[in-house]
């Protein structure tokens, strides 16, 4: 039963109506000819029965087959129109990806339908050439494959992509159509199997460009959930002052307090040095190398008045070097690994080497000492060099690395290459 606008249901029996008799009038016509052709045979040309009754068999299965694909056409589309009758059917399909990656997302769409037999993909011309066999509408035909309706369908769909590269997007050009020439679309139905293959092809790749987008926007969500979480590890990282470090900075204040006053002070103005360093930021900017150095030679200043004559710190870092951007407690982090792992381990002490160069647009930073080197004893758990790769991806990208190497004569060099500035650069060269 039809349903919807009286109008439109009217316009669809009409037309159907004229595809019926169109397809009857075309068999009619070549049943004409082929009785005309009988009639001249001799001796068997004088009987007309064989050739009337063949000729009726002949018109009510056309009739019957394009009344069967008038229903399935109405079914699938819900309308009848001259585009969902025709056997042939044309999609023009934009896809927003390059012409490569709209090949491969067209080449894996038309792999997925069914029935396909065979595919050609010709990747430099951007064509996609495929064969699929003509499926079943209705499987409980009587007779099989020897049911006389089956000769009014070709028996496979061949298929067309082509994609035409426009900057960064792709355009598809789709062709269904049965593997028979054009004129053979007055005898012969399709059972609107065309109209379903290029309507799943463009389902599938509609589909395929939904999950890459959701691909793209959860890869986009996990990256700034990663971002906001290295941020806030940075935020307690930079608000946080070892309590071993801090707690054994006063003892020795204390004590020196009774002993040595002066050195006591001078500890003290660089504890304060480096906790005002070491407040958390109101924002997530970058600090600058001037700064982390300031911060970490407070540090090592306190260490050498605890030390003593153990610790010497040596510091090489060219004045216009100092405005390098620079994640904060990135500098920290290598110098207090130099200490506890490198020299603190060792009864004689031992030196830490702060310097920094640019070369090729890059500034490297790089803390070394002359300490206990690689081993299981004061190697520690890694977990401060992996924070600091981890942080340097997430700010760079892939433009900043971090490189660990053993130190000559002794000891161990960490380095971090950052990209530098226009200006930095400017007042290297």
């Amino acid at each position: 039963m039809l349903h919807g606008n009286p109008h439109a249901v009217g316009t669809s029996v009409i037309k159907g109506l004229f595809f019926v008799i169109r397809i009857a009038l075309a068999w009619l016509l070549a049943t004409l000819l082929f009785a005309g052709l009988w009639s001249e045979l001799p001796l068997i040309g004088r009987l007309e029965w064989p050739i009337t009754v063949a000729g009726m068999i002949v018109m009510a299965l056309v009739v019957i087959g394009a009344l069967s694909h008038v229903g399935r056409v109405r079914l699938i589309t819900d309308r009848i129109d001259r585009t969902t009758l025709g056997n042939r059917h044309r999609r023009q399909v934009e896809i927003p990806f390059e012409a490569g990656e709209a090949f491969d997302l067209v080449d894996a769409a038309i792999r997925e339908l069914p029935r396909i037999v065979a595919v050609e993909s010709a990747r430099d011309s951007l064509q996609i050439r495929a064969t699929a066999a003509r499926p079943e509408a209705y499987l409980d035909r009587p007779l099989g494959r020897w049911n006389p309706m089956l000769w009014f369908g070709a028996p496979r769909n061949q298929i067309l992509a082509t994609v035409t590269p426009g900057g960064d997007t792709g355009s598809v050009t789709l062709i269904c159509e049965p593997e028979t020439l054009a004129w053979s679309d007055w005898f012969l139905f399709d059972d609107a199997t065309n109209f379903e293959n290029a309507e799943a092809i463009a389902r599938a790749i509609t589909r395929r460009v939904a999950e890459r987008r959701r691909n793209e926007r959860a890869d986009a969500a996990q990256t700034a959930t990663e971002k906001e979480l290295t941020v806030a590890k940075l935020s307690l990282l930079h608000a946080q002052v070892e309590p071993h470090f801090l707690y054994n900075t006063l003892a020795s204040a204390q004590l020196l307090t009774r002993s040595d006053p002066a050195r006591a002070d001078e500890m003290l103005g660089h504890l304060i040095q480096y906790l005002r360093h070491s407040l958390p930021s109101t924002d997530n900017e970058l600090s600058t190398l001037g700064e982390e150095l300031e911060r970490a030679l407070a540090y090592l200043e306190i260490l050498k008045i605890r030390m003593g004559p153990r610790l010497s710190v040596q510091v090489d870092l060219p004045e216009n070097l100092r405005a390098t951007r620079l994640p904060p407690m990135m500098l920290q982090t290598l110098v207090e690994n130099a200490i506890k792992h490198g020299l603190e381990p060792r009864t004689g002490g031992g030196s830490v080497w702060i310097r920094a160069r640019c070369s090729d647009g890059v500034v490297a930073v790089t803390v070394a000492d002359d300490g206990d080197g690689f081993n299981t004893r004061t190697s520690g758990t890694g977990i401060g060099l992996k924070n600091v790769r981890e942080r340097l991806r997430l700010v760079y990208g892939s433009d900043a690395a971090l490189a660990v190497v053993a130190n000559f004569p002794a000891g161990v060099a960490a380095t971090i290459t950052v990209p530098a500035t226009f200006e930095e650069v400017a007042h290297h060269g």
